[in-house]
């Protein structure tokens, strides 16, 4: 699932956002934007950031994200293409999809606690 919303995610950016005469080193900076655009809205940092805290560590901060948070990403990346597909600017989007994050990781946790309660 997280795949098929990535790929809903790309195509957004790739059909919205980026322009239609650029490098693929400018073409990789706006995906590389995009995805820490979720990054800061679920994690509250940046890939760099969480890099940068975590050396001793391989990979990305994604791969280390709870079953919760890799459920929240993936609806927030269907949200954002959306978001994007209608013209919000980025820094309405973050803004929303932060909200979003807040309201879902709380719907979420709050049901994992209740079945380990049962």
């Amino acid at each position: 699932m997280a795949k098929i919303n990535y790929r809903i995610h790309t195509d957004a950016i790739k059909e919205n956002l980026i322009p239609k005469q650029v490098t693929n080193q400018q073409t990789a900076i706006v995906y590389a934007s995009e995805a820490d655009v979720l990054n800061v809205a679920l994690f509250g940092k940046t890939a760099k950031e969480w890099r940068e805290q975590n050396t001793e560590k391989k990979g990305n901060i994604r791969d280390y994200a709870t079953v919760n948070e890799l459920i929240c990403l993936s609806n927030l990346e269907s949200l954002n293409a959306v978001f994007i597909e209608d013209g919000l600017p980025q820094k309405e989007r973050l803004v929303k999809l932060n909200e979003i994050a807040i309201h879902q990781m709380i719907i979420l946790e709050e049901q994992e606690e209740h079945l380990y309660l049962k």
